[in-house]
């Protein structure tokens, strides 16, 4: 299938903010490509108009055929929403186990670089040249959260991924850039309302933002022209306690 629209690949596409940034990149006049682990939340967020890829971005013959699905389909790739991620229990990080370490590094950091690395090889050889990739950071890239060890890692990781990323991919018009998100009201966040762990070691409620408000910064990023590139933006809720941790 040919297509004179922009094709854009959404991972964690089933839920939260990957369901949000796909819709919103469907109604930006996007040809959406949606994957995750489970079909069913990836069929609610698709809603019959994207095309639905299920695949686990931590393993390599499961990237492998993602990709070739939409060079099937599509024949190219110009925007990657590197969003799959997931974090371990809010525990002291000596009573992890190394299976939960391993679960976050493989997801959050290993899949990026998976679909980086198979979407760098598309875009470097589709007519025209190029493309765009952001990867979903965090503000746990900058300044973590109390038992959030291997989360925070990964998130810092996604950083050097992004500017190697970003300069590697600067001879073949790949543009890559990250979005650290803070306090996006999702699935994953709703447990803020009542109260999280602060630096202090108190339990207190935090402000959240409407998800809209993440979908629209991430459109702002793919919208621009491969000329220009958004290295790194934060989009926070605005009374969150980010500035003055610690």
């Amino acid at each position: 299938m040919n297509s004179s629209k922009k094709i854009a690949l959404v991972t964690g596409a089933g839920t939260g903010i990957g369901r949000a940034a796909a819709q919103a990149l469907h109604g930006a006049g996007y040809e959406v490509v949606v994957t995750g682990r489970r079909r069913e939340p990836l069929e609610e967020t698709a809603n019959g108009q994207m095309l639905v890829v299920p695949a686990d971005v931590s393993q390599p013959t499961a990237v492998e055929a993602l990709f070739e699905a939409i060079e099937n389909h599509y024949g190219r790739l110009d925007l990657l929403f590197n969003n799959a991620g997931m974090g371990a229990p809010a525990i002291p990080m000596d009573e992890l186990s190394f299976e939960q370490w391993n679960a976050v590094v493989g997801v959050n950091l290993t899949g990026s670089f998976l679909c980086a690395q198979a979407a760098m090889r598309l875009m470097k050889k589709q007519k025209p040249q190029g493309g765009r990739i952001i990867n979903n950071g965090s503000i746990s890239a900058q300044t973590p959260r109390p038992n959030s060890a291997p989360y925070t890692a990964t998130k810092h990781a996604i950083t050097g991924l992004t500017k190697s990323i970003a300069l590697d991919g600067r001879p073949f018009d790949i543009a890559c850039g990250q979005i650290d998100i803070g306090n996006a009201a999702s699935e994953m966040t709703q447990r803020m309302t009542v109260g999280v762990m602060q630096a202090n070691g108190t339990m207190s409620p935090e402000p959240r933002m409407d998800l809209a408000h993440v979908a629209n910064a991430i459109l702002y990023m793919a919208s621009l022209p491969l000329e220009a590139n958004v290295l790194t933006m934060t989009v926070m809720a605005t009374k969150m306690p980010l500035a003055g941790r610690g």
